[in-house]
């Protein structure tokens, strides 16, 4: 039986009144749907009520809802003083403590009181659907509906599909999300869903480059922010998310995908929560915080006050972005090495050791300039081990003269832009193979609920499909890490040309 999600006397019950149930409830209620709540502690499902309306009413004197959407939300929330109150419910969203025992008694519980055709939906972040359902006898009817905080704000929802939900039920939690004004994605069953898991990439890989001494906290998330346009660099949201929830979520998903090597965690994110530094909460984490909770960061950029060079050699002459931006610059630009002038190269996937040595450079005066993304903001510079530091500091003036900021790192293969950007690429693009969400909606996800600046897939396309290939295949090449390996997606779009975004 299909369940008709735009009937009239459609009721949602919501188990559960935290901040979570409380905005499932408030967004089932503004779409013009009965949202009929329900919590184990006396009073707190009219608590969450009293709460939904005061904010309800904030809007209304901010002039974002009238008093008519007031009324309306008022009528269409309910509350329900027993479990058996939810009898009349079409479907019931779960949004209680992430425990698996506590959600399996409460779903056995559920199962016994509303009607047999009625959806039955976990709120779950972390916990598998199919485990919430196991003991169940209608288990056809059991799903995910993965909100975010804050969920009125967030207009994203996941739905959970597990191994015997049946077509109807997806169909009809997709149909609930958008009556819910959200926007809704279909997601395996899988650890981490969609944005958990596709969110690891960022985070461990910028502790990857941190763990390899190659750059600092600071300076990643300069360079994201900066370079690539994220709102956030890794480690600014690992201390905003807090350091409690987001290394437990990296263990669960690196155990879940059985110890693959794109999903490793840092022995330097146990420490921190080992040592109960857990971002902004506590007053310290990757970063330090003042008394007012702003953060102290030592900075990204290097100091620029060396006489810029005024000649440098360009090894490759058809790079129209390099030669550009040190024409721009007003520097003489030199075909050939004269033995003294910084000679300037722009890696895609290699360090400036690799390139140095493979193209005959003299080492020493190799600097290496990531040309990835908006180059008029940041740019990264490095350079191989014993290069002399009046070289390199006499073209990071220069540089400068742009406009730019500059971040100089240690020597590493891809940059700090290369590298995030290509894992989290890859991550995106391995999830749409092995189906855990199709490439539309893996990229919508992405955007809406974690605020990227372009989905995984389209970030492929934005480093260039062949590009961002080439650097996981240059990175493998010289670390010899697993981690880097390529997905097949990514690997069979470069080699004919595609959009990352393209279907098979």
């Amino acid at each position: 039986m299909t369940l008709d999600i735009n009937r009239p006397d459609l009721t949602v019950g919501v188990v559960g009144t935290g901040a979570m149930g409380r905005g499932i409830a408030q967004v089932t209620a503004q779409g013009g749907m009965k949202a009929l709540m329900f919590d184990a502690a006396p009073g707190g499902a009219a608590k969450a009520k009293a709460a939904i309306l005061e904010t309800l009413k904030g809007l209304v004197a901010k002039g974002r809802l009238t008093e008519a959407d007031l009324a309306k939300a008022d009528a269409n929330l309910g509350v329900a003083e027993a479990m058996a109150d939810l009898k009349p419910c079409h479907i019931v969203v779960e949004a209680v403590f992430e425990n698996l025992e506590v959600k399996q008694k409460l779903f056995g519980e559920l199962e016994a009181v509303i009607s047999p055709d009625a959806i039955l939906a976990s709120n779950t972040s972390s916990i598998r659907i199919a485990s919430i359902a196991r003991a169940l006898k209608h288990r056809d009817r059991v799903c995910g509906m993965h909100y975010f905080n804050p969920v009125p704000l967030m207009k994203l929802v996941e739905v959970i599909r597990a191994a015997d939900t049946s077509q109807a039920t997806v169909e009809a939690m997709v149909a609930l999300g958008k009556r819910q004004t959200r926007v809704p994605v279909v997601v395996g069953d899988t650890p981490g869903f969609l944005v958990n898991l596709g969110g690891t990439a960022i985070g461990t890989e910028g502790l990857r480059i941190m763990q390899e001494g190659r750059a600092t906290p600071s300076q990643i998330d300069a360079v994201m922010r900066d370079s690539c346009g994220f709102r956030m660099g890794p480690f600014e949201l690992m201390d905003l998310t807090g350091i409690d929830v987001n290394f437990p979520a990296r263990k669960i998903i690196y155990e879940g995908f059985f110890h693959d090597r794109r999903m490793t965690p840092s022995p330097y994110h146990e420490s921190l929560y080992a040592a109960g530094r857990l971002g902004r909460k506590t007053g310290g984490g990757w970063y330090a915080y003042d008394a007012k909770g702003a953060k102290v960061d030592p900075g990204a950029d290097h100091p620029t006050s060396t006489v810029p060079a005024s000649s440098v050699v360009i090894m490759d002459t058809h790079n129209k972005k390099l030669v550009g931006l040190i024409a721009a610059d007003g520097a003489k630009m030199l075909g050939a090495d004269d033995g003294k002038s910084p000679i300037l190269v722009a890696p895609i996937g290699k360090d400036c050791t690799t390139t140095a040595i493979e193209l005959g450079l003299d080492p020493k005066r190799t600097i290496a300039v990531d040309l990835t993304g908006d180059t008029a903001k940041r740019l990264t510079v490095m350079t191989a081990p014993g290069a002399d530091a009046g070289v390199r500091d006499a073209a990071v003036a220069l540089l400068a003269k742009s406009g730019a900021k500059i971040t100089v790192i240690k020597d590493s293969p891809g940059f700090i832009a290369q590298r995030m950007c290509a894992m989290i690429a890859n991550l995106g693009c391995e999830m749409a193979m092995i189906g855990i969400a199709s490439a539309a909606d893996v990229d919508t996800a992405m955007t809406l609920g974690l605020n990227y600046p372009r989905g995984p897939l389209a970030l492929a396309d934005w480093l260039g499909v062949k590009d961002c290939h080439e650097i996981l295949v240059q990175i493998q090449a010289i670390t010899g890490d697993d981690r880097y390996r390529a997905s097949q997606w990514l690997r069979r779009r470069a080699m004919l040309g595609m959009s990352a975004t393209t279907v098979e």
